[in-house]
């Protein structure tokens, strides 16, 4: 009988404004304490866990540009990105958990799970790590392009980067199709 070899995968970003969505899936080698949904641990708990567990998983990151969001839709994009970072994996797992309801177009057997970066250590896993690679690129992103507070905001439609995308248009990160973003 062959071994059982199961990932988790989750996106980040799905909401926001400018920047690309991102995944990760993540076979962990060795059980990690403390692994929870990214968006409830602080940002220096998430970078610890996100340490821990690239030395101790299997992983791979999927990227999808805005430029391709605004092509195929944020859902369709969210799903490529799933799809990549699956690929990417160094081993192929035979079992992919999925957070949420949809699923990523592989000929892997999968199961999507509501809520399951809360349930489930690997979606947990890949949660923290593809916040935290997200949350880095974006905070590269304020030097590129100041003016919208990316460092602080990753891009969410706050306030503060409503305002800004009012008074000097949008860049060439963000979103196009998403409401708020003005051309």
């Amino acid at each position: 009988m062959s071994k059982i070899i199961i990932a988790g995968t989750d996106e980040v970003g799905r909401g926001s404004l400018a920047g690309p969505v991102v995944a990760a899936a993540v076979i962990l080698k060795s059980k990690i304490a403390n692994l929870q949904d990214s968006k409830s641990l602080s940002p220096k708990k998430r970078e610890c866990l996100s340490e821990e567990i690239l030395k101790n998983s299997y992983y791979g990151f999927g990227i999808v540009s805005n430029i391709k969001i605004d092509q195929i839709n944020i859902l369709n994009a969210s799903l490529l990105a799933m799809k990549r970072a699956i690929l990417n994996l160094p081993i192929k797992p035979t079992m992919v958990l999925v957070d949420g309801i949809h699923k990523p177009d592989l000929d892997i057997p999968m199961r999507a799970i509501i809520g399951g970066d809360s349930i489930e250590e690997a979606i947990s896993a890949s949660s923290i790590i593809a916040k935290v690679y997200r949350d880095n690129l974006m905070i590269k992103y304020e030097t590129k392009y100041p003016g919208f507070f990316f460092k602080k905001n990753k891009g969410y439609g706050t306030k503060e980067h409503l305002d800004a995308i009012k008074q000097i248009g949008s860049c060439t990160i963000h979103r196009k199709s998403f409401k708020g973003v003005i051309s």
